[in-house]
Protein backbone atom coordinates (compact mmCIF):
# COMPACT_ATOMS: atom_id res chain seq x y z
CA UNK A 1 0.00 0.00 0.00
CA UNK A 2 1.06 3.52 -1.28
CA UNK A 3 0.23 6.52 1.09
CA UNK A 4 1.39 10.26 0.82
CA UNK A 5 2.87 12.13 3.66
CA UNK A 6 -0.49 14.00 3.80
CA UNK A 7 -2.64 11.32 3.98
CA UNK A 8 -0.49 9.73 6.64
CA UNK A 9 -0.56 12.49 8.44
CA UNK A 10 -4.06 13.00 8.86
CA UNK A 11 -4.95 9.81 9.18
CA UNK A 12 -2.57 10.43 12.52
CA UNK A 13 -4.45 13.49 13.14
CA UNK A 14 -7.80 10.96 13.83
CA UNK A 15 -6.03 8.87 15.60
CA UNK A 16 -5.12 11.38 18.08
CA UNK A 17 -8.31 13.39 18.22
CA UNK A 18 -7.35 16.48 16.42
CA UNK A 19 -9.48 15.91 13.74
CA UNK A 20 -12.01 15.11 13.57
CA UNK A 21 -11.91 16.28 17.44
CA UNK A 22 -12.28 13.69 19.65
CA UNK A 23 -15.29 13.38 22.15
CA UNK A 24 -13.25 11.04 24.31
CA UNK A 25 -13.45 12.29 28.18
CA UNK A 26 -9.93 13.72 29.57
CA UNK A 27 -8.99 9.55 30.85
CA UNK A 28 -9.77 8.31 27.23
CA UNK A 29 -7.73 11.21 25.55
CA UNK A 30 -4.41 10.22 27.52
CA UNK A 31 -5.45 6.62 27.33
CA UNK A 32 -5.53 6.64 23.44
CA UNK A 33 -1.83 9.44 23.41
CA UNK A 34 -0.12 6.83 26.09
CA UNK A 35 1.11 9.75 27.91
CA UNK A 36 0.79 13.26 28.30
CA UNK A 37 4.24 15.10 29.38
CA UNK A 38 3.52 17.54 32.02
CA UNK A 39 6.00 19.85 30.64
CA UNK A 40 3.14 20.85 28.62
CA UNK A 41 0.35 22.42 29.00
CA UNK A 42 -1.65 19.38 30.29
CA UNK A 43 -5.37 21.04 30.53
CA UNK A 44 -4.90 22.89 26.71
CA UNK A 45 -3.34 18.90 25.79
CA UNK A 46 -5.97 17.16 26.78
CA UNK A 47 -8.91 20.02 25.88
CA UNK A 48 -7.79 20.68 22.71
CA UNK A 49 -8.77 16.92 21.87
CA UNK A 50 -12.15 17.16 22.93
CA UNK A 51 -15.76 18.63 21.57
CA UNK A 52 -16.80 19.47 24.64
CA UNK A 53 -14.69 19.50 28.15
CA UNK A 54 -14.64 21.19 31.42
CA UNK A 55 -11.55 22.97 32.89
CA UNK A 56 -10.07 21.05 35.84
CA UNK A 57 -11.61 17.42 34.81
CA UNK A 58 -8.19 16.57 34.09
CA UNK A 59 -6.95 17.81 38.03
CA UNK A 60 -10.38 15.85 39.20
CA UNK A 61 -9.11 12.93 37.47
CA UNK A 62 -5.44 12.65 39.13
CA UNK A 63 -7.70 13.45 42.70
CA UNK A 64 -10.10 10.10 42.06
CA UNK A 65 -6.89 7.99 40.53
CA UNK A 66 -8.22 7.76 36.59
CA UNK A 67 -5.37 9.21 35.89
CA UNK A 68 -1.63 9.09 37.89
CA UNK A 69 1.25 11.25 37.55
CA UNK A 70 4.61 9.58 37.77
CA UNK A 71 8.32 10.10 36.21
CA UNK A 72 8.10 7.66 32.85
CA UNK A 73 10.26 8.89 29.55
CA UNK A 74 13.36 10.33 30.32
CA UNK A 75 12.67 10.32 33.47
CA UNK A 76 10.44 13.56 33.55
CA UNK A 77 6.90 13.55 34.86
CA UNK A 78 3.87 12.00 32.85
CA UNK A 79 0.42 11.80 32.94
CA UNK A 80 -0.81 8.42 32.28
CA UNK A 81 -3.90 6.03 32.94
CA UNK A 82 -3.45 3.25 35.98
CA UNK A 83 -4.23 0.54 32.85
CA UNK A 84 -1.91 1.51 30.65
CA UNK A 85 0.78 3.02 32.38
CA UNK A 86 2.20 0.31 34.48
CA UNK A 87 3.87 -0.45 30.97
CA UNK A 88 5.79 2.25 30.79
CA UNK A 89 6.65 2.36 34.55
CA UNK A 90 7.65 -1.87 33.98
CA UNK A 91 9.77 -0.82 30.83
CA UNK A 92 11.47 2.22 32.48
CA UNK A 93 12.66 -0.32 35.62
CA UNK A 94 14.07 -3.01 33.32
CA UNK A 95 17.51 -1.11 33.45
CA UNK A 96 17.54 -1.53 37.08
CA UNK A 97 19.68 1.40 37.74
CA UNK A 98 19.69 1.17 41.20
CA UNK A 99 22.48 -1.85 41.06
CA UNK A 100 24.47 0.35 39.04
CA UNK A 101 27.49 0.61 41.30
CA UNK A 102 27.77 4.62 41.19
CA UNK A 103 24.12 4.02 42.80
CA UNK A 104 25.51 1.38 45.31
CA UNK A 105 28.65 3.50 46.54
CA UNK A 106 26.77 7.27 46.88
CA UNK A 107 23.45 5.88 48.39
CA UNK A 108 24.93 3.62 50.24
CA UNK A 109 22.56 0.41 49.59
CA UNK A 110 22.61 -3.06 48.19
CA UNK A 111 20.20 -4.65 45.39
CA UNK A 112 19.07 -7.13 47.91
CA UNK A 113 17.93 -4.40 50.86
CA UNK A 114 15.40 -2.89 48.15
CA UNK A 115 12.68 -5.55 48.15
CA UNK A 116 12.95 -4.05 52.60
CA UNK A 117 13.05 -0.47 51.54
CA UNK A 118 10.48 -0.65 49.01
CA UNK A 119 7.57 -2.05 51.76
CA UNK A 120 9.07 0.44 54.02
CA UNK A 121 7.87 2.94 51.50
CA UNK A 122 4.28 1.36 51.13
CA UNK A 123 4.07 1.54 54.52
CA UNK A 124 5.15 4.63 55.34
CA UNK A 125 2.13 5.98 52.63
CA UNK A 126 -0.02 3.73 53.93
CA UNK A 127 -1.75 6.37 55.84
CA UNK A 128 -1.98 8.86 52.56
CA UNK A 129 -0.20 11.46 50.83
CA UNK A 130 3.44 12.30 52.37
CA UNK A 131 5.64 15.00 50.85
CA UNK A 132 9.26 14.38 50.52
CA UNK A 133 10.67 15.42 53.35
CA UNK A 134 7.88 13.62 55.59
CA UNK A 135 8.35 10.28 53.61
CA UNK A 136 12.42 10.54 54.78
CA UNK A 137 11.44 11.36 57.84
CA UNK A 138 9.12 8.46 57.76
CA UNK A 139 11.88 5.73 56.24
CA UNK A 140 14.53 7.27 58.49
CA UNK A 141 12.53 6.35 61.63
CA UNK A 142 14.22 3.01 60.64
CA UNK A 143 17.98 2.93 61.97
CA UNK A 144 19.10 1.14 58.85
CA UNK A 145 17.89 3.81 56.62
CA UNK A 146 18.48 6.93 58.57
CA UNK A 147 21.44 7.75 56.33
CA UNK A 148 19.09 8.18 53.34
CA UNK A 149 16.79 11.02 54.89
CA UNK A 150 18.17 13.61 52.69
CA UNK A 151 18.16 11.25 49.39
CA UNK A 152 14.29 11.36 49.68
CA UNK A 153 14.27 15.08 50.32
CA UNK A 154 16.48 16.17 47.28
CA UNK A 155 14.88 18.24 44.88
CA UNK A 156 16.69 16.27 41.81
CA UNK A 157 14.02 13.31 42.69
CA UNK A 158 16.34 11.13 41.41
CA UNK A 159 16.16 8.94 44.63
CA UNK A 160 12.47 8.66 44.19
CA UNK A 161 11.78 7.05 40.70
CA UNK A 162 12.80 3.80 41.29
CA UNK A 163 9.93 3.88 43.55
CA UNK A 164 7.54 5.09 41.10
CA UNK A 165 9.17 2.87 38.22
CA UNK A 166 8.36 -0.62 40.61
CA UNK A 167 5.08 0.68 40.87
CA UNK A 168 5.16 1.53 44.57
CA UNK A 169 4.03 5.43 44.50
CA UNK A 170 2.89 7.75 42.24
CA UNK A 171 2.40 11.45 42.51
CA UNK A 172 -0.56 12.91 44.87
CA UNK A 173 -2.37 16.32 45.40
CA UNK A 174 0.30 19.26 45.66
CA UNK A 175 0.56 20.98 49.03
CA UNK A 176 0.87 24.88 47.76
CA UNK A 177 4.33 24.36 45.18
CA UNK A 178 5.60 20.94 47.32
CA UNK A 179 4.88 17.73 45.41
CA UNK A 180 3.36 14.33 47.29
CA UNK A 181 3.17 10.93 47.27
CA UNK A 182 0.92 8.22 47.37
CA UNK A 183 0.52 4.48 47.46
CA UNK A 184 -0.19 2.95 44.56
CA UNK A 185 -0.89 -0.37 44.84
CA UNK A 186 -4.02 1.03 46.90
CA UNK A 187 -5.53 1.93 43.75
CA UNK A 188 -8.14 -0.35 42.74
CA UNK A 189 -7.39 0.45 38.85
CA UNK A 190 -3.87 -0.18 38.84
CA UNK A 191 -2.33 -3.22 36.64
CA UNK A 192 1.16 -3.89 37.06
CA UNK A 193 2.90 -5.24 34.53
CA UNK A 194 5.24 -8.32 35.73
CA UNK A 195 5.69 -9.73 32.34
CA UNK A 196 8.35 -6.85 31.04
CA UNK A 197 7.48 -8.88 27.12
CA UNK A 198 3.90 -8.77 27.50
CA UNK A 199 4.66 -5.17 28.74
CA UNK A 200 7.00 -4.22 25.99
CA UNK A 201 4.40 -5.82 23.38
CA UNK A 202 1.54 -3.98 24.46
CA UNK A 203 3.51 -0.63 24.55
CA UNK A 204 4.51 -1.31 20.72
CA UNK A 205 0.95 -2.56 19.95
CA UNK A 206 -0.38 0.96 21.51
CA UNK A 207 2.78 3.07 19.61
CA UNK A 208 1.98 2.26 16.18
CA UNK A 209 -1.88 2.31 16.77
CA UNK A 210 -1.79 6.24 18.26
CA UNK A 211 1.16 7.03 15.94
CA UNK A 212 1.57 5.29 12.98
CA UNK A 213 2.53 5.00 9.78
CA UNK A 214 6.14 4.31 11.82
CA UNK A 215 8.70 2.23 11.87
CA UNK A 216 11.32 0.26 13.91
CA UNK A 217 13.34 3.63 14.35
CA UNK A 218 10.25 5.52 15.61
CA UNK A 219 9.82 2.68 18.48
CA UNK A 220 13.60 2.63 19.28
CA UNK A 221 13.13 6.44 20.20
CA UNK A 222 9.73 5.99 21.98
CA UNK A 223 10.89 2.95 24.04
CA UNK A 224 14.22 2.04 23.78
CA UNK A 225 15.63 5.95 24.21
CA UNK A 226 12.22 7.79 26.09
CA UNK A 227 12.52 4.40 28.85
CA UNK A 228 15.61 2.89 28.64
CA UNK A 229 13.84 -0.43 27.70
CA UNK A 230 17.08 -1.41 25.04
CA UNK A 231 17.46 -1.74 21.72
CA UNK A 232 17.52 -5.82 21.86
CA UNK A 233 14.27 -5.76 23.51
CA UNK A 234 12.36 -3.10 20.96
CA UNK A 235 13.63 -4.99 17.99
CA UNK A 236 12.32 -8.28 19.45
CA UNK A 237 9.16 -7.21 20.24
CA UNK A 238 9.11 -5.42 16.74
CA UNK A 239 9.76 -8.56 15.41
CA UNK A 240 7.74 -10.56 17.12
CA UNK A 241 4.80 -8.67 16.07
CA UNK A 242 5.22 -8.41 12.67
CA UNK A 243 1.83 -10.54 11.87
CA UNK A 244 0.07 -7.13 13.18
CA UNK A 245 1.49 -5.06 10.85
CA UNK A 246 0.75 -4.33 7.84
CA UNK A 247 3.43 -2.43 5.42
CA UNK A 248 2.83 1.33 3.63
CA UNK A 249 5.06 3.19 1.81
CA UNK A 250 5.15 6.90 2.21
CA UNK A 251 6.70 8.59 -0.62
CA UNK A 252 9.63 5.98 -0.40
CA UNK A 253 9.59 5.31 3.46
CA UNK A 254 9.06 1.72 4.58
CA UNK A 255 6.77 1.97 7.74
CA UNK A 256 3.47 0.27 8.96
CA UNK A 257 0.26 0.81 10.28
CA UNK A 258 -1.95 -2.07 12.42
CA UNK A 259 -3.43 -4.24 9.73
CA UNK A 260 -6.77 -3.63 11.10
CA UNK A 261 -5.86 0.22 10.18
CA UNK A 262 -4.68 -0.35 6.73
CA UNK A 263 -7.79 0.18 4.90
CA UNK A 264 -9.06 2.84 6.84
CA UNK A 265 -5.34 4.45 6.06
CA UNK A 266 -5.91 3.82 2.24
CA UNK A 267 -9.35 5.95 2.16
CA UNK A 268 -7.69 8.73 4.63
CA UNK A 269 -8.01 12.34 2.32
CA UNK A 270 -5.52 14.68 3.19
CA UNK A 271 -6.25 17.32 6.32
CA UNK A 272 -6.65 20.91 6.11
CA UNK A 273 -7.13 21.44 9.74
CA UNK A 274 -5.85 23.97 11.79
CA UNK A 275 -4.85 23.42 15.29
CA UNK A 276 -3.55 24.99 18.50
CA UNK A 277 -1.35 22.90 20.66
CA UNK A 278 0.83 23.96 23.66
CA UNK A 279 4.01 23.63 23.71
CA UNK A 280 5.92 19.97 24.27
CA UNK A 281 2.77 18.36 22.85
CA UNK A 282 2.85 14.46 22.32
CA UNK A 283 1.65 15.70 18.24
CA UNK A 284 5.53 16.41 18.15
CA UNK A 285 7.07 14.17 21.22
CA UNK A 286 5.94 10.97 20.28
CA UNK A 287 8.15 10.62 16.72
CA UNK A 288 10.45 13.22 17.57
CA UNK A 289 10.98 17.06 16.81
CA UNK A 290 14.11 15.43 14.73
CA UNK A 291 11.00 13.98 12.18
CA UNK A 292 10.94 16.18 8.68
CA UNK A 293 7.45 15.52 8.23
CA UNK A 294 6.04 16.73 11.16
CA UNK A 295 8.44 19.74 12.19
CA UNK A 296 10.92 21.37 9.62
CA UNK A 297 14.40 21.06 10.21
CA UNK A 298 14.98 24.53 10.06
CA UNK A 299 12.68 25.33 12.95
CA UNK A 300 12.92 22.25 14.74
CA UNK A 301 15.19 24.48 17.64
CA UNK A 302 11.98 26.70 18.62
CA UNK A 303 9.86 23.51 18.96
CA UNK A 304 12.33 21.87 21.00
CA UNK A 305 12.66 24.80 23.53
CA UNK A 306 8.84 25.60 24.18
CA UNK A 307 7.14 27.13 21.44
CA UNK A 308 3.37 26.30 21.21
CA UNK A 309 2.82 24.96 18.29
CA UNK A 310 0.35 26.13 15.36
CA UNK A 311 0.00 22.42 12.59
CA UNK A 312 -1.92 22.74 9.45
CA UNK A 313 -2.62 19.61 7.96
CA UNK A 314 -0.83 17.74 10.88
CA UNK A 315 2.77 19.44 9.94
CA UNK A 316 3.79 22.14 12.35
CA UNK A 317 3.53 25.50 10.18
CA UNK A 318 4.10 28.11 12.83
CA UNK A 319 4.30 29.27 16.35
CA UNK A 320 1.79 31.29 18.68
CA UNK A 321 1.87 33.19 21.52
CA UNK A 322 -0.82 34.82 23.63
CA UNK A 323 -1.02 38.00 25.28
CA UNK A 324 -4.41 39.20 26.85
CA UNK A 325 -6.91 38.43 24.26
CA UNK A 326 -4.13 38.23 21.43
CA UNK A 327 -3.12 35.03 19.71
CA UNK A 328 -0.03 36.41 17.97
CA UNK A 329 0.89 33.74 15.64
CA UNK A 330 4.66 33.48 13.22
CA UNK A 331 4.76 31.51 10.55
CA UNK A 332 6.97 29.65 8.73
CA UNK A 333 5.85 30.06 5.74
CA UNK A 334 2.67 31.05 4.06
CA UNK A 335 -0.29 31.76 6.60
CA UNK A 336 -3.36 29.05 7.08
CA UNK A 337 -6.37 30.16 5.09
CA UNK A 338 -8.30 32.96 7.78
CA UNK A 339 -11.06 31.30 8.01
CA UNK A 340 -9.49 27.79 9.31
CA UNK A 341 -7.43 30.12 11.64
CA UNK A 342 -10.26 32.22 13.13
CA UNK A 343 -12.39 28.94 13.75
CA UNK A 344 -9.43 27.53 15.60
CA UNK A 345 -8.42 30.91 17.58
CA UNK A 346 -12.19 30.87 18.90
CA UNK A 347 -11.84 27.28 19.84
CA UNK A 348 -9.22 28.48 21.65
CA UNK A 349 -11.00 30.97 23.38
CA UNK A 350 -14.31 28.78 24.48
CA UNK A 351 -11.27 26.30 25.97
CA UNK A 352 -9.91 29.24 27.93
CA UNK A 353 -13.19 30.89 28.69
CA UNK A 354 -12.75 34.05 27.25
CA UNK A 355 -12.80 35.24 23.69
CA UNK A 356 -9.37 35.54 21.25
CA UNK A 357 -8.57 37.22 18.31
CA UNK A 358 -5.20 36.30 15.85
CA UNK A 359 -2.50 38.86 14.55
CA UNK A 360 0.21 38.29 13.06
CA UNK A 361 3.85 38.73 14.43
CA UNK A 362 5.52 41.84 13.10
Amino acid sequence: MRVTWPQALAWRLRRQLLDPVGDEPAVGVVARLGAVPAASDVELAVRTRQTSSRPGEVAQALADGTLLAVYAFRGATHLVTPEDGGAFLALRAVGRMWERASWRTYYELEPDEWPDLRAAVRDALGDGPLTRAELGDAVARDPAYAHLRAAFADPSHTFLKPFVWQGDMSFGPSRGQEPTFRRLDTNPRWRPWPDVDAAGRHAVLSYVGTYGPVGETHAQYWLGEGLGAGRARVRRWWSELADRFAPVDVEGEDLVVLSDDAAALAATEPSTSVRLLPAYDQWVLGPGTADPHVVPAAHRKAVSRGANLVLVGGAVAGTWALAGDVVTLAWFGDPAPSGALDDEVARLGAILGRPLRPAASS
